[in-house]
């Protein structure tokens, strides 16, 4: 019974997550020039976050536009491609690669708050959602592990 409810929870988590990546997605594919409903401040401004140079995977160098030819995938993309991955493997009682998961993103999304903080020097309201929720999951994955040893 306890594994299913930490199975629902840790799926719940990553609903969550691919939810919120689904919105800064929405926002990156955004026309730069429309104000996002989330530019709140000029510390809060999501839309300047998710067309940064930084919103992408690799990131744009600083001599290459937006319309550049080369691949670029955008960061909420890849956010939407983990937390369903991860909430496929939850459902499925995989926890431990859920653990793996969660750990690569947790460590990105620490990375890019740095750059909202440190290089950017604006927040998007998305991206501290989403680093909140991958630290849950994280917390939480690693929780139902160590129940499951106990258990065993």
């Amino acid at each position: 019974m306890r594994n299913m409810v930490l199975r629902v929870l840790i799926a719940a988590l990553a609903l969550a997550g691919l939810v919120v990546s689904v919105m800064a997605l929405r926002v990156h594919n955004m026309d730069p020039a429309a104000a996002p409903p989330c530019a709140v401040s000029e510390h809060w401004d999501c839309g300047a976050v998710n067309h940064s140079r930084f919103a992408v995977f690799p990131p744009r160098s600083y001599d290459e536009d937006a319309g550049s030819k080369k691949l670029h995938i955008p960061v909420a993309t890849v956010g939407i491609a983990g937390y369903s991955l991860m909430l496929v493997l939850a459902l499925l009682g995989r926890f431990w690669i859920v653990l793996q998961l969660a750990e690569i993103g947790f460590a990105a999304a620490c990375f890019l708050s740095y750059l909202e903080a440190f290089v950017l020097e604006k927040w998007c309201i998305y991206c501290v959602w989403s680093q909140g929720i991958v630290t849950v999951l994280l917390l939480t994955t690693v929780a139902a592990l160590i129940l499951r040893r106990r258990e065993a």
